[in-house]
């Protein structure tokens, strides 16, 4: 995990031997594809988990079975996730998991190999998306740019920055700085910041493609 300051808006997972557990499987090259699958699941439910205590909540009165009153909590407000294709699809289903009958919406950005450059091709998103909190869904953070891209297209549709909540499994030092200056109030929630990029752009010592170690491989 990279030792560069953190900034205020990025939530890492708290480092258990659990996680560290579930990070060593996926990221071994030997790893079967339905274990990649099922462990990587594990990781993404505990992801939305933590998303959802970013959530403002008001006080809620319910009385229990025993005639007793309870002081509990009630979420504010609806949210959606949007997940960016094909890798981010990956995480709706921990997110359905954990809220029952959530929208989700999708957005198909590609990165040019020789630029690294994004450029969007694709998005349906629901109509009342700007009234929702936006759970932003994809697996690996490298340079930021499809993730930047992702949210510029959602505040283009009038979401605001600090309804939007970017979940992913891995992310690199660098796409964290440069995702978190350009959106200071989008909450991160991420599973570990690695080491970096390497030549290539790819998240070293990071897992491959997760796209297609969760699809194909």
């Amino acid at each position: 995990m990279s030792s560069s300051p953190i900034p205020s808006n990025v939530n890492v997972l708290p480092q258990t031997r659990q996680l560290l557990g579930l990070y060593s499987i996926i990221r071994d090259k030997n790893t079967s594809r339905s274990d990649f699958i099922f462990y990587s699941d594990r990781i993404i439910r505990l992801l939305v988990e933590e998303g959802l205590n970013q959530l403002p909540v008001t006080d809620k009165l319910v009385k229990t079975p025993t005639g007793a009153e309870f002081k509990g909590l009630a979420f504010e407000g609806k949210i959606c996730g949007v997940s960016i294709m094909r890798a981010g699809e990956s995480m709706e289903q921990g997110l359905r998991d954990c809220c029952r009958s959530v929208r989700i919406g999708k957005i198909l950005i590609q990165r040019d190999e020789e630029t690294a450059q994004p450029s969007l091709f694709y998005d349906k998103l629901p109509e009342d998306i700007s009234s929702r909190f936006v759970f932003l869904l994809d697996p690996m953070l490298a340079t930021g740019g499809s993730a930047m891209m992702a949210v510029e297209v959602l505040i283009a549709r009038g979401v605001p920055q600090e309804r939007i909540l970017f979940l992913n499994l891995i992310a690199s030092p660098e796409g964290i700085a440069a995702f978190a200056e350009k959106f200071p109030n989008v909450q991160i929630i991420t599973g570990v910041i690695d080491d970096g990029l390497d030549e290539n752009k790819w998240i070293q010592p990071g897992l491959g493609d997760f796209g297609d170690r969760y699809y194909c491989i």
